[in-house]
């Protein structure tokens, strides 16, 4: 597939080399050229993004007057004396003379709206931006310049693939440029691709796709063969959008799409929470802690309640979702995407942002409000590649020393066929490894419900914390019910028997402490319920950020290493009756929990 080109009318007049009217070739319209190269050469009529220079695409993204051009070595110019229809040699003469440029990449200092960047911009119309020797000497040379400088490392992408006229040298290219990003990882250094139209090749498969947040131009292809040869290969037809951003994203390659307008707004958001760049105002003065909405950290001091009504209230289709907390508490959030494999979980958020000026990363399960809102997000039970997207998110907060915030809302992992065959149970595995070794402070809060290891996969934390009208289990009452009462309706009774309950909880010390909710619960005041999580996590954080990594790894592991020995405190408040009329679960959600399959139930059955 040939990408469309804008194509100037040759009998209009030229101003500032501008031709006064252009023809889209994507909708095939008359565009008036000033207001195309003012909209950042994109197509007002239809959205097409039409490729740019490297110097255009300096000019669009740093700041005027900081851009400085870093000067890159050319390599051998034709280490094989490669000659097909025409000698390679030749051809460099004439992409240097056509483009002004010594090779396929500028690479440049500058700034992103004030935050510092090293940049490396290729350029398509040099050799169709293929990769070779001097090409892998400039990225690598840009990775070197950002280690030097601790600068966070830009990389804009577009090219066709290696570059054959140079053989197997060109292939090294692909090693050297990655090893140069991993060096970046091992620093603590930010790391950012933006993908244009087209990424392919040995570019795709090295430094395009390894850095830490792929931002990726509308429509914009990327891939390791392009659609035409995966075509005569295989001999099949392609789905339509295959390879494009819009398809990428879906299947969690790409963190987000960003039009070319908004890419200067995104970038900056983005540089500046990851590298700490502090906000205008002080933290302190950002927001001010509610009144008497600190951590209840004494049981006794928590109402009394059948855990039955906990489960009730917890599963409110009102309650404050984990979007609806970070829509109220976060700030600069700028939202990542996918497990860089094959997904992207709806059931799962995850991203960068600032709460009360502090930069953190904060991770949640996505339920919804509506029942439409609900089935989108898989009633918030997230697949493998969730737990593999907050497994990378967390990743990325170890290495640049974020502190993480989980918000958890689910009935359980997602189950099913699909996520038994991609490894649900290594996925949640994995991620209560990781977290147990994070160097950076973790806090876990239950907001909803709190159902199984699918919650636990986000929970492994330095301060756990609940709201008051949440539940924490092993499995959900009527899941329990039905295993060991044979009956899901003795749901209520196994609420009491599990001891759900946020005070239950605090007291067994399974939590460290308990959110108050506003009077009727946080679905009757979300602002309210925000206030006082702002004031929790706010304090809690304090508490933690002036630890040390060793500090905080040794504490976290420590507090999960006593569950279970001879000194774990046991709930011994005695529970009430259950009320009259056991409430019934409401319509949207999925039966018995939502986490356990009839041949789970069977096996239960027949071991019980």
């Amino acid at each position: 597939m040939t990408a469309p080109v804008l194509q100037p009318q040759p009998e209009v007049d030229v101003a500032g080399g501008t031709p006064a009217w252009l023809v889209c070739d994507g909708c095939r319209r008359m565009i008036y050229g000033r207001r195309f190269v003012r909209g950042g050469h994109v197509c007002p009529e239809c959205g097409w993004h039409a490729r740019l220079t490297a110097a255009q695409r300096v000019d669009l993204l740093l700041d005027e007057g900081s851009a400085e051009i870093v000067a890159t070595p050319v390599t051998a110019a034709d280490p094989l004396g490669f000659v097909d229809t025409r000698p390679y040699a030749d051809r460099l003469r004439a992409a240097r003379a056509s483009t002004g440029m010594p090779e396929a990449v500028l690479v440049a200092r500058g700034t992103i709206e004030g935050c510092p960047v090293v940049t490396a911009v290729m350029d398509f119309r040099f050799l169709g931006g293929s990769l070779g020797a001097a090409v892998g000497e400039a990225i690598t040379g840009a990775c070197e310049i950002a280690l030097r400088e601790r600068t966070p490392l830009l990389l804009v992408t577009a090219s066709g693939g290696a570059r054959m006229q140079e053989g197997a040298l060109s292939l090294m290219q692909m090693a050297k440029t990655a090893q140069a990003i991993g060096q970046l990882d091992e620093a603590g250094i930010l790391t950012v691709s933006l993908i244009t139209d087209p990424t392919f090749g040995g570019v795709a498969a090295s430094f395009a796709t390894l850095t830490d947040v792929i931002v990726a131009e509308p429509g914009a292809r990327l891939g390791f063969a392009g659609a035409r040869v995966i075509e005569q290969t295989i001999r099949e037809t392609l789905p339509p959008g295959f390879q494009t951003a819009e398809f990428l994203l879906e299947h969690g390659v790409v963190d987000l799409i960003s039009p070319r307008p908004a890419l200067r707004p995104t970038l900056a958001r983005l540089l500046g929470v990851a590298t700490r760049r502090p906000t205008s105002a002080p933290a302190s003065t950002v927001h001010d802690a509610a009144p008497g909405r600190e951590v209840v950290r004494e049981p006794e001091h928590l109402v009394q309640r059948h855990p039955w009504e906990a489960v009730r209230l917890a599963r409110r289709l009102g309650r404050p979702s984990a979007l609806d907390y970070i829509g109220a508490l976060v700030e600069d959030w700028t939202e990542l995407h996918g497990d860089r494999a094959a997904a992207d979980c709806p059931a799962m958020v995850a991203g960068l942002g600032r709460l009360d000026g502090t930069p953190v990363v904060v991770i949640g399960t996505q339920k919804g409000h509506t029942a439409a809102e609900l089935s989108a997000r898989a009633y918030g039970m997230p697949s493998p590649g969730g737990y593999r997207k907050a497994a990378r998110v967390m990743r990325l907060a170890a290495k640049l020393g974020l502190p993480v915030i989980t918000l958890i809302d689910t009935a359980g992992a997602h189950p099913g066929i699909e996520a038994e065959e991609n490894g649900q149970a290594v996925a949640i595995a994995q991620n209560l490894r990781l977290m147990a070794g994070l160097p950076v402070p973790v806090v876990a809060v239950v907001t909803g419900e709190g159902g199984s290891g699918g919650a636990l996969a986000l929970a492994v934390a330095d301060r756990v914390l609940m709201c008051a009208n949440a539940i924490y289990s092993v499995i959900s009452p009527e899941g329990c019910a039905a295993i060991l009462w044979k009956d899901p309706a003795a749901g209520p009774d196994a609420a009491a028997a599990l001891r759900v309950d946020a005070r239950a909880l605090l007291t067994a010390g399974i939590v460290d402490g308990v959110i108050p909710e506003p009077d009727g619960g946080a679905d009757v005041d979300p602002l309210g319920a925000a206030d006082a999580l702002r004031a929790a996590l706010t304090s809690t954080l304090a508490e933690l950020v002036p630890l040390d990594p060793p500090t905080l790894v040794s504490g976290r592991r420590a507090r999960f290493r006593r569950f279970g020995t001879p000194t774990t405190p046991t709930p011994a408040t005695p529970i009430t009756a259950p009320p009259a009329t056991a409430p019934s679960v409401p319509a949207a959600r999925p039966p018995m929990g939502g986490h356990r399959s009839t041949a789970d139930l069977d096996e239960a059955r027949r071991s019980s």
